[in-house]
């Protein structure tokens, strides 16, 4: 078959996703096999990461696609974008006017994976264990504006927050707020190891080798009771790879049914030019993208003209053209291209291209000697093999120009995030795989108190005016100056330096159905719409 990718526009900010290949109906399976899901995610224990499945730990992309399948919430993004829907909620809403007080009430007859009972004192009880760990590397920030939380009978659950938040059912959606079942997890503590009991569509049983998670096998959970609804009886296995040249070679073999993050840019140009009769490949718009983070009390970067000639000598088109390709695309913002409010503010104030003199001309007149030596952090197995190649290309851009001396140094994932999160980078590279698609998540988890970056940046203007207004428009559109006036204070003093947006990508066996529906509008696998049917 001669597949052609087409490229579809995302809708209202949302993702579109992109077939490129035929396949199976949404039927039920035909076969008992477990369908095996490739990730180059990679999930240890250690002194460091004692919890990496534990909500009130787990922060990044990989943990929270283990979490969606087996942990319940609230609410859910629906699988073509939109507002968030009940989920483990039968029905929830604003009961105020100044979206400040929430309430949702709980489908009859929640179960956990064990049969007990999930009430409203457990949706309590887990999302003020979340707040009240308040774990460095953990999501309690995204949960920061709650108040107090009120079980109200064996149904009802009251938020009061405060202060008003139109965004606060998304967050709902995510793992942050996850419902997990006390007998399992205490409240003061976190759990750790593999184990998670909750009650969502699946129960996880962990493969693991030398405290590394190799497999994870999702089985039905009997007892669940929600909105998501699994197209398969079988098993599906999430397997990890160390890279993604393993990856593919066991997709093409057949040992795996379906990969996700992360391919290499070589990788998908072959499956979008060359696919074959038996791979399907899925192209989506995307909200990933990747940055440099400062910590802004480190003497090297303390001055904020150091970061304002960075921003005046980083090359985007350059990165994205030698490094990435055609799956990527240059970032001016903290917020993507396709979310209500973007405004490309650092191509505003420096241009689309480097300048040396405008550079020099920052440092001399803050008084800063030349060359600034610098290193430039960047994990090692995070990411993807990209990584290395795009710090070697930062590193050229900045010295190039004579007015630094920078160097480059990699670190495992799991020694690096520590490391930044103790404030031992000046410099470091991040990515970052949204919780929700609004604007408010690619500025708050960055700019807010209690930040996900533990930055020592902070703007009261943005802290206490521009972010709290936002919040208080449930018209989104409505709250884009706010939006916007955030993106031009953060393109000026440079906390965090924008550099690129990625698409997002899904290739699979041809007789896997539900594929294009695999990733929700934020790069979360939903492998409930995963089935096994007939390739033609």
């Amino acid at each position: 078959m001669n597949r052609k990718t087409l490229v579809l526009p995302a809708v209202i900010g949302l993702l579109a996703p992109v077939l490129t290949a035929c396949g199976g109906s949404d039927g039920g399976d035909e076969s008992g096999d477990a369908i095996v899901v490739g990730t180059t995610d990679r999930f240890s224990v250690s002194s460091s990461a004692p919890a990496p499945l534990d909500p009130a730990y787990a922060y990044d992309a990989g943990s929270w696609n283990i979490l969606r399948q087996t942990i319940q919430t609230l609410m859910h993004l629906p699988r073509g974008g939109g507002e968030p829907e009940p989920e483990a909620a039968e029905r929830c809403g604003f009961t105020d006017n100044g979206n400040e007080r929430y309430e949702c009430t709980l489908r009859d007859d929640l179960k956990f994976s064990d049969g007990g009972d999930v009430t409203a004192e457990d949706v309590k009880f887990s999302i003020d264990r979340v707040l009240g760990i308040k774990h460095k590397n953990g999501p309690a920030g995204l949960l920061a504006n709650i108040d107090t939380i009120e079980a109200s009978g064996e149904h009802k659950v009251v938020f009061h927050l405060k202060s008003g938040d139109a965004t606060f059912p998304y967050k709902l959606a995510t793992p942050a707020a996850g419902i997990v079942n006390p007998e399992s997890y205490k409240a003061n503590k976190l759990r750790d190891g593999f184990r998670v009991d909750g009650s969502g569509p699946y129960t996880l049983e962990a493969e693991t080798k030398k405290n590394k998670l190799v497999k994870a096998v999702f089985t039905k959970n009997p007892h669940y009771k929600g909105a998501l609804k699994p197209k398969s009886d079988n098993k599906i296995e999430l397997r990890s790879f160390d890279d993604a040249g393993a990856m593919g070679k066991s997709l093409e073999s057949g040992d795996i049914d379906m990969m996700a993050r992360s391919m290499q840019p070589e990788q998908i140009k072959k499956l979008a030019d060359d696919a074959t009769d038996k791979i399907e490949f899925v192209e989506m718009s995307g909200l990933e993208m990747r940055y440099l983070g400062f910590d802004t009390d480190a003497p090297e970067v303390k001055e904020k003209a150091v970061r304002q000639a960075m921003a005046q000598l980083v090359d985007r088109g350059e990165i994205t053209s030698k490094v990435y390709g055609a799956t990527a695309e240059p970032l001016y913002s903290l917020v993507p291209a396709t979310i209500t409010g973007h405004t490309n503010s650092f191509f505003n104030k420096y241009g689309g291209v480097p300048s040396t003199d405008k550079a020099r001309s920052l440092l001399e007149k803050a008084g800063i000697r030349t060359p600034v030596k610098l290193t430039l952090n960047y994990t090692t197995d995070h990411y993807g093999a990209g990584t290395k190649k795009e710090f070697e290309l930062l590193r050229d851009q900045l010295n190039s120009s004579g007015l630094f001396d920078v160097k480059i140094k990699g670190t495992e994932w799991l020694k690096f995030r520590a490391a930044e999160l103790d404030g031992e980078y000046a410099v470091y590279g991040m990515g970052w795989f949204p919780d929700f698609p609004d604007a408010d998540n690619f500025i708050a988890p960055f700019l807010d108190k209690d930040n996900f970056l533990a930055s020592p940046y902070a703007n009261r203007t943005i802290r206490d005016t521009l972010i709290p207004q936002s919040r208080q428009e449930t018209d989104r559109l409505s709250a884009s100056d706010s939006i916007e006036a955030v993106q031009d204070i953060v393109a000026n003093d440079v906390p965090v330096l924008p550099l690129w947006q990625g698409k997002q990508y899904v290739a699979a066996r041809d007789d896997i159905t539900g594929v294009q529906w695999a990733l929700n509008s934020s790069s979360n696998l939903q492998l409930w719409e995963l089935g096994r049917g007939v390739g033609e």
